[in-house]
């Protein structure tokens, strides 16, 4: 029996909310069933940041896990690339 592939998703870091997570927003565009329109989309996260390597801006790769707390289900897996402070 095989291991079923984990799911992998990129997304933007919205917020750290506490220590060891953080919020994030996953972008996706949807076309409207009966009209055709294309309508922008997003799903907001709770993500386990193991080490607090992620901040608000950031653009990460999340990994599914097991449950980690109430609302907790993803993991952190990297950071993509780090957000521009001017």
């Amino acid at each position: 029996m095989e291991a079923k592939r984990k799911k992998t998703e990129r997304a933007v870091v919205v917020g750290k909310s506490g220590n060891k997570s953080i919020r994030v927003r996953i972008d996706y565009v949807v076309k409207h069933p009966m009209y055709g329109k294309y309508l922008r989309r997003k799903t907001v996260l709770g993500v386990h940041d193991e080490t607090n390597q992620a901040g608000v801006g950031d653009t990460v790769e999340i990994v599914e896990c097991r449950p980690i707390s109430k609302s907790k289900n993803w993991r952190l897996l990297k950071v993509i690339e780090k957000a521009v402070i001017e």
